[in-house]
């Protein structure tokens, strides 16, 4: 089942249902010591009671669960295939600790002032109707819970080395694409102002940086790989030249010791207040 209103289904994935399982595996765990400090420091604490929504394959619902073994967590997604997955990965945990949900982001289903901390990751630059989302996070956070998001924003994506000329082109052309089907790429800069037209306070904001000498090459092969992108040249989205730059490009990234790659995520906080 896809996501009303949002751009993102697996069963699209240009590399494929399993490939695009294990590029989601090597996005999530790239930078999760970061964003859990992240978090922590945003109020995260073992104990609460911990919504993730657009969990997926469970990648990060298995690390909240191991971080946080006295919570309550409970991993909300529309897709049953993906929760399917997350939930072979997890069968071990009890039901306790935690649970499922299959639910819209728009729609969740959940009571009202239910959880101490809300997660989004990667999920709002899909989203068609960000706000609706963030009200009805807000709707069910308990008064002075918080809601994170992570996500990114194309006009500070990275870097990599040797440069490619054309990368900028080739980001706004899939931008574009992204917002032609009702996405948003450039969805970072906008969160502090969609969480305060949503009702929250106490607005911060933050950068997670991955680099490929502290975190690893392998998550910038998946994110470069070829195959991504073959798509977006045959449907005629980026042209022949971008096309060759990405593919040398990929060629470095895979084999030459002198190259390198950095990331951007961004993050955002806002607190439902505590009296309202």
């Amino acid at each position: 089942m896809k996501e009303r209103n949002s751009t993102y289904n697996i069963r699209h994935a240009t590399l494929g249902y399993q490939a695009e399982i294990e590029r989601l595996k090597v996005q999530a765990m790239m930078g999760w010591e970061k964003e859990f400090r992240h978090l922590q420091w945003y109020g995260l604490q073992n104990g609460m009671s911990v919504l993730e929504i657009g969990s997926g394959p469970g990648f990060i619902t298995e690390q909240l669960v191991n971080n946080l073994p006295q919570s309550e967590i409970t991993a909300l997604d529309i897709d049953s295939t993906l929760l399917d997955e997350a939930k072979a990965r997890l069968d071990r945990i009890p039901s306790s600790n935690l649970r499922f949900v299959q639910s819209s982001v728009y729609d969740t289903g959940l009571p009202d002032d239910s959880f101490d901390f809300a997660i989004a990751r990667l999920l709002f630059l899909h989203l068609h109707h960000p706000a609706e989302a963030a009200r009805e996070i807000y709707r069910v956070l308990k008064p002075g819970g918080k809601l994170v998001i992570i996500d990114l924003d194309d006009g500070i994506f990275g870097a990599i080395s040797p440069n490619m000329n054309l990368l900028p082109s080739v980001i706004n052309k899939l931008a574009d694409h992204q917002a032609s089907k009702g996405g948003n790429r450039y969805i970072g800069r906008s969160l502090p102002r969609l969480l305060a037209k949503s009702g929250y306070i106490d607005l911060d904001m933050d950068a997670v940086i991955q680099h490929s000498d502290l975190h690893g090459m392998e998550g910038f092969k998946r994110q470069f790989d070829l195959n991504r992108f073959k798509v977006f040249y045959k449907n005629g989205i980026i042209n022949e030249e971008e096309f060759e730059q990405i593919q040398q490009a990929s060629e470095n990234i895979n084999h030459s010791p002198e190259a390198y790659a950095m990331m951007t995520f961004v993050m955002a906080c806002g607190k439902k207040p505590e009296h309202f």
